[in-house]
Parts: C-alpha cells; structure tokens; sequence
C-alpha cells in the first residue's frame, strides 16, 4: 500500500470510476484507469482504499487527508 498512489487516485477518480476498477481486477479485465502498483494484488488495495476514503468522505463530510488518517488508523488495528 502506498499512500501518495492512493492520494492521487482519490483527487483523479470517482467513486464510481473506482468501482469499476474493482470489477475489473477482481474479473481478471483489462484495467480502465490508471492505477500505480506492482502487481494486481497492490492495484486492488490501492482502489479499495481510495473506496472507502471517498465514502467516509460522503459519510462524514469530512477532507480527504482525515479520511486517509482514519483509514491508514483502521489498517494498523487490523494488524495488531
């Protein structure tokens, strides 16, 4: 996971657009967009994440660089 990727992907993409990213890694198409990483595996993170930023965005009302912290927060607990 790399935020400047996932940052950059949320100012250039809607919701929408990413959506249909994720459709396309996860049926094995051709991708659509422009997304940074090393292999479709790093891709997906990156759209999923750009996913649900944008979405707690909506949510909350929130700006992009608090819903990246609450999702980068949501990441770490997962790990420990």
């Amino acid at each position: 996971m790399k935020l400047p990727v996932i940052k950059n992907i949320i100012d250039r993409y809607s919701i929408e657009e990413l959506k249909s990213a994720e459709h396309q890694l996860m049926e094995g198409e051709a991708l659509q967009l422009e997304i940074a990483g090393d292999d479709e595996g790093e891709q997906l993170t990156h759209v999923l994440a750009a996913i649900w930023i944008k979405e707690e965005i909506q949510r909350t009302g929130c700006d992009a660089s608090v819903a990246l912290r609450a999702y980068t927060s949501r990441v770490r607990q997962s790990i420990n």
